[in-house]
């Protein structure tokens, strides 16, 4: 974004309704899981999130743990927010979560009534703002009574804090159970938000027809697999990536012999389609029009770029359907 956002933003991109809700989502969301916190230059989040805004990306998704350090994310996108994006807030969809640990003692953690609620005030204290457009729980409970974090939300909605409730990592049958209790309650789940590419395919296992067969949207993390599903590491491991860093959420074990001819193989028909790896694998997790939008995290912007020109690139046939499913199973 330059001094003023592009003209052309909005037709850019492509925009999917969340469900049968009234709201859409841009095809793609931008993630501020990494390369937000304080480690991270400042100068650099502000570049991706104005460029990100330039090309109609209109949602940032966001967490109460996001950094390093927790909380450190929201800190920076607020400030980010109130130096560039004054004026143009309802342009914006913005999303936080709470249910992962934040603090310490018995109230900082998973999803009872004391730690959602004082979770979203402190997230939306750190981003200088009165609501989000969506709150999520992180992460399913197992001790708390589910109507009693599923009650929660539906309070924050009705307070005004947030405008949808959503949840995150819920399997399908826990997820069933929270859909029909905020419907009880008069506060629709809007969207869920699960873990879902070529090589994570458990919402598939019965999650996406929950969520189709409700009318709630879904919007898929770590989409190339933290970074596997792209040409990143082809030709080995980069001292500058994240595995090189000794990052717990990508480590070197996870790239086995087996995966990698996995992720050759797919190179091919990607290069088939005059396409970048990054680009099918993100086309492959949309080619279900039950997913509303797929989360992408980005460190430069051509990333964003590169995912966002996938948009206009071909469908993949039934063909190459067959042939990307003959590799990964």
């Amino acid at each position: 974004m330059s001094v003023f956002p592009h003209p052309e933003r909005y037709q850019q991109m492509q925009y999917r309704r969340s469900g049968r809700s009234g709201l859409k989502l841009p095809a793609i969301s931008l993630g501020l899981w990494h390369n937000f916190g304080d480690s991270t230059r400042v100068d650099n989040s502000r570049e991706l999130l104005r460029h990100a805004f330039d090309c109609g990306i209109t949602h940032f998704d966001l967490a109460n743990n996001y950094g390093p350090p927790p909380g450190s994310a929201e800190e920076n996108f607020g400030r980010i927010l109130r130096e560039d994006f004054r004026g143009y807030r309802d342009e914006l969809l913005i999303s936080t979560k709470a249910g992962y640990t934040m603090w310490d003692g018995p109230y900082g953690d998973w999803g009872s009534r004391k730690y959602l609620i004082s979770s979203l005030d402190q997230s939306l204290k750190r981003m200088g703002l009165e609501y989000v457009d969506i709150f999520y729980h992180h992460r399913p409970d197992p001790e708390t009574p589910l109507e009693e974090t599923m009650r929660a939300l539906d309070q924050v909605v009705r307070q005004g804090k947030a405008l949808y409730a959503a949840i995150s990592n819920y399997p399908a049958e826990r997820a069933a159970e929270a859909i029909a209790i905020l419907r009880d309650l008069g506060t629709p789940c809007l969207i869920h938000q699960p873990r879902y590419s070529m090589f994570e395919r458990a919402p598939e296992q019965g999650l996406l027809d929950v969520l189709g067969d409700n009318g709630v949207g879904c919007i898929a993390f770590s989409p190339l697999a933290g970074g596997v599903l792209t040409d990143r590491y082809l030709q080995g491991i980069p001292e500058d990536s994240r595995v090189a860093s000794g990052s717990k959420f990508l480590r070197e074990d996870q790239l086995t012999q087996e995966k990698m001819a996995k992720v050759r193989a797919l190179q091919n028909i990607a290069q088939q389609r005059d396409q970048k790896l990054a680009q099918m694998a993100l086309s492959w997790v949309l080619r279900d029009t039950r997913v509303t939008s797929v989360l992408i995290g980005a460190s430069k912007t051509a990333q964003i770029d590169d995912a966002v020109a996938m948009l206009s690139q071909p469908a993949l046939s039934e063909a190459e359907l067959e042939a990307i499913n003959a590799i990964l199973v």
